[in-house]
């Protein structure tokens, strides 16, 4: 079998070679569309409860039918053994589908013994918020995504079972349209995107009002006898898109301010539709007595506001000009009440002031203030008095409430808790801005700006200056009264764009933003600086405006990334809360509660997978003892990215795996590109996504995951990281081939012409692998299928604690502790994804003979992680544990493989000839096709 495997392969190989440019071109684009339906197809069966009769649909997409391919891949061929074998994934049903729901972990933890009161309170104070990033990794195309949603609730509708012979049918015609359609689109981003596009083109913008079945209100009310209160928001979202200008030029403050307002405008547009919606849903005669005279009191003052535009018209437009009546402008809208029946029904005495008053009320107030923003957005003037205006979520709940006590005492609670009370949830959820914007920097942009500062007011070089005296310095000014930053400092473009962007938060307050965060802090001065700088632009902005500014200040969240700051995170933490000012101005402005942000990505550079996430381990534990010291409650962050090398993997293992006391009933966690669209695109999977976290962040209170039973354990721990890491960096820094074979061996530096983010590839145009971003790191390895980074160096640091006895120790620790079964559990998952026979072609096609060597060297350590793995799972071959997942690897293979061969290929022949347009189409559309079969990139 495997003597035909090769010959297979090797005849694959010439024909590839031989092709002709606009053959490759079609078999990439095939190939693409195909594993993305593919994949499209498995989503759809993993949320599905029943099987389907028609699951092949999309199996029987037949890329042939559009062009001819005269090797390998034939309309029989999509019937063959590999597709038998996809056909059975839809017959394994996901045993995890009905665990972890909300219904079945609050059963769980009631049958354990916790009592349904505290289960009830820690449900209802839980906090839970979903980030969305700025720097998206999704590869498709918006116009793609459409259609591929398209597909997907084709699917869904073709899984119903009142459908009749003729609807089918119609099914499968729509299907073949929308297929046809995809492949007649282009594949390819011809333009980076910007923020503001990133922001328009999320899931959450036009749907998220499809997600909100999560709140699991059946299920707390079946177990507590309880509903969850109708304004508590145990999941939030926030966004750092348009907000996060780490290292990206072009974020600036006019994009933050514009996306701010964009995502306001946004969400006022869709209550003012379901007001309107709601209007017609509450046609109703009966109202409590104070919705009838808040209605009466609406009405009155209207009235006179019509009777004074009246005579406003009597006095300015002369009664027997009848030219000018005539050259009059059609009202802009139909008059208060046109909508309504011309005779309306009352009654038996009951109130005659229908419930649609309040919310068209609000509905009107809204248009006025959606219509200020558009204003704003046009950079346009308009009236700052805001009494007028719906600025806070607050202004639109309480009439919304009232209506909701009207109808339940008026016996309409079945009304009350239909439309009605999802929309409270919503506003509760989302508020006025959708999702609140993070604000994101690096800490030694704002070194620079306080060096400007102390430069030009003659106190020295701030960045000179010992943490002591920058302590020092940074809390006598913010015990003062007066602003820092002289209005008409002289300062360098960059600093400039600094000091405005504090100035655009000030203006646009905590009622708008999340958090500051603060990417590459090291120390406790570094937090201090920007509140200092948050301070001065707050003065600034209130004496410009003549009152305070909106909202509060931002919460200020440091970001722990590289192992150096990782390890010093605890004690930066005790140094800031130590500072009377700081810990005092933390109990009285955010609640007595400091946030902090751990990285999984830039670290993932400079040591192993297995050290990250030992440091990782380690900082969460210290930093929660800190704050304990003080008093003070912590909120962790967690910057996770899609891929295994970036921290990503299962939601629910990753938060079962945190260290015992660190997730108490709060947590923050981002999450980017393809795995935004992957968990939230569609309905079913974002309620399942939105169960996962609430269900695992709530075990992870009531019943926190146990500490290492042995405290040898950690000593092992120890050891293996410190072995990992050494391997990792000996490749990685110090064997002076790699960088070149990695330049070599990958489609790396072809990458930047994807235009998937709005961010630059590198931190810095010059530099080796530190200055490369980790995405595009993750991506070109996971592009070879080698995913270097999720496994390097674990294998040498297994072997070596295996080599010294540990083995019987390893397996107990894999048994029992669940952050170590989750670190080896991921390596398991990556290292089946990878395949070193496929890298081994890229390197035998693509780098030099002398840098070979380099190449060999990573597929024995790929092999000898492998090894390493099962040993210390005791299972027979990787993803034993996970069969599901393997059947889905295996059925990709069939069609991963070709696009992998054709990718070595089409680059091997751009490298001859770099300024070929079509070659390097077809090179991007083979890396959309690649991405789309392993279900990651970044």
């Amino acid at each position: 079998m495997e003597d035909t495997a090769a010959v297979v392969e090797r005849q694959l190989e010439a024909e590839l070679t031989a092709m002709s440019l606009d053959d490759a071109l079609c078999l990439a684009r095939a190939f693409s569309h195909y594993l993305n339906l593919m994949g499209i197809a498995e989503t759809h069966h993993r949320v599905s409860y029943r099987p389907r009769r028609d699951s092949r649909t999309i199996c029987r997409f037949r890329c042939c039918s559009t062009l001819t391919m005269r090797f390998y891949v034939s309309n029989t061929f999509l019937e063959s053994k590999s597709f038998r074998t996809y056909d059975g994934v839809r017959k394994a049903r996901n045993i995890e589908q009905l665990s972890k729901s909300c219904d079945d972990i609050f059963n769980k933890l009631i049958q354990s013994g916790v009592p349904s009161e505290q289960l009830y309170d820690t449900v209802c104070k839980q906090e839970v918020e979903i980030v969305l990033t700025a720097h998206p990794t999704q590869i498709n195309r918006r116009t793609l995504q459409y259609k591929h949603l398209r597909v997907a609730h084709l699917l869904e509708f073709n899984g119903r079972p009142d459908l009749s012979h003729e609807d089918k049918e119609m099914l499968i015609e729509d299907l073949v349209k929308e297929i046809t359609s995809i492949w007649q689109t282009d594949e390819l981003r011809r333009h980076k995107p910007t923020p503001v596009f990133i922001l328009w083109s999320n899931p959450f913008g036009k749907r998220y009002h499809t997600i909100f079945a999560v709140l699991a209100v059946r299920a707390l009310k079946k177990h507590t006898g309880r509903p969850l209160p109708l304004t508590c928001t145990p999941i939030k979202f926030g966004s750092w898109m348009g907000g996060d200008r780490d290292g990206n030029p072009n974020v600036t403050a006019k994009v933050t301010r514009d996306v701010s307002l964009l995502s306001r405008w946004m969400a006022i547009d869709f209550y003012i539709r379901e007001l309107d919606s709601l209007s017609f849903e509450l046609s109703v005669k009966r109202c409590s007595d104070k919705v009838a005279s808040l209605a009466n009191d609406i009405m009155l003052k209207e009235s006179a506001s019509e009777d004074l535009k009246a005579n406003t018209w009597n006095k300015t437009v002369p009664q027997n000009n009848a030219k000018l009546h005539h050259n009059l402008a059609l009202p802009a809208q139909l008059p208060s009440g046109a909508d309504l029946p011309s005779c309306t029904e009352c009654s038996d005495g009951e109130s005659q002031f229908r419930m649609i008053n309040l919310p068209r009320n609000s509905s009107r107030t809204l248009v006025k203030t959606r219509r200020r923003l558009e204003l704003l957005l046009e950079d346009l003037p308009c009236d700052y008095d805001t009494e007028e205006y719906c600025e806070t979520s607050d202004q639109l709940l309480e009439p919304l409430l009232l209506c909701h006590q009207s109808l339940q005492s008026c016996g309409s609670s079945v009304l009350a808790d239909g439309r009605l009370a999802d929309l409270v949830r919503r506003v509760a959820t989302f508020g006025m801005v959708l999702m609140k914007l993070d604000v994101r920097q690096e800490s030694g942009r704002h070194t620079e700006a306080l060096d400007s500062v102390t430069s030009y007011l003659d106190l020295g070089v701030y960045s000179e200056w010992d943490e002591e005296k920058k302590l020092d310095f940074l809390t006598r000014e913010l015990k003062g009264k007066r602003p820092l930053v002289p209005q008409n400092i002289e300062v360098a473009a960059d600093v400039k764009e600094v000091l405005d962007t504090f100035k655009v938060a000030a203006e646009l307050g905590s009622d708008s933003l999340g958090a500051y965060v603060i990417s590459m802090a090291s120390n406790a001065s570094d937090v201090l600086a920007v509140e200092l700088l948050q301070k001065d632009a707050r003065l600034t902005v209130s004496g410009d405006l003549g009152r305070p500014c909106p909202g509060g200040t931002l919460r200020v969240v440091p970001l722990f990334e590289t192992v150096k700051d990782l390890q010093a995170a605890g004690s930066a933490i005790r140094k800031l809360l130590s500072i009377d000012w700081y810990r005092q101005h933390i109990i009285k402005n955010h609640n007595g509660h400091q946030e902090v942000m751990v990285g999984y990505s830039d670290s993932g550079k400079n040591a192993s997978r297995f050290t990250l996430a030992w440091e990782l381990y380690k900082a969460q534990e210290d930093v929660v003892a800190a704050c304990n010291e003080f008093g003070i409650k912590v909120t962790l962050f967690h910057g996770r990215g899609g891929s295994i090398g970036r921290g990503g993997g299962p939601t629910y293992l990753a938060i079962q795996s945190q260290p015992p006391g660190s997730v108490m009933g709060t947590l923050r966690s981002t999450e980017q590109g393809e795995m935004v669209q992957a968990k939230f695109g569609l309905p079913q999977t974002a309620v399942r996504q939105l169960e996962i976290y609430t269900t695992a962040v709530l075990l992870a209170t009531l019943r926190p995951p146990h500490p290492p039973r042995d405290p040898n354990w950690r000593t092992v721990m120890e050891e293996i990281s410190r072995v990992s890491c050494a391997h990792c960096r000996a490749t990685v820094y110090e064997d002076p081939e790699f960088i070149t074979y990695f330049q070599e061996a990958t489609p790396q530096a072809e990458l930047g012409h994807l235009n998937i983010g709005s961010r630059p590839a590198k931190r810095k145009p010059l530099g080796g692998i530190s200055s490369l971003r980790a995405i595009p790191w993750v991506f070109a390895w996971t592009q070879t299928r080698l995913v270097l980074p999720a496994w390097l160096g674990v294998g040498t640091g297994l072997q070596d604690a295996l080599d010294r006895g540990h083995g019987a120790e390893l397996r107990a620790m894999y048994a029992e502790w669940p952050f170590f079964q989750s670190t080896v559990d991921l390596i398991d998952m990556v290292t089946a994804k990878a395949d070193a026979s496929v890298a081994a072609h890229y390197e035998e096609m693509l780098v030099a003979p002398e840098r070979r060597a380099v190449g060999e060297r990573l597929c024995r350590e790929l092999a000898r992680t492998e090894r390493c793995v099962l040993a210390v799972s005791g299972h027979s071959r990787l993803t034993a544990h996970n069969r599901s997942l393997r059947r889905l690897i295996e059925s990709r293979l069939a069609y991963l493989n070709p696009i992998n061969m054709l990718q070595v290929e089409v680059l091997r022949r751009l490298r001859r000839d770099d300024e070929n347009r079509r070659l390097r189409d077809a090179l991007l559309i083979t890396i959309n096709g690649i991405a789309g079969g392993m279900r990651n990139t970044g």
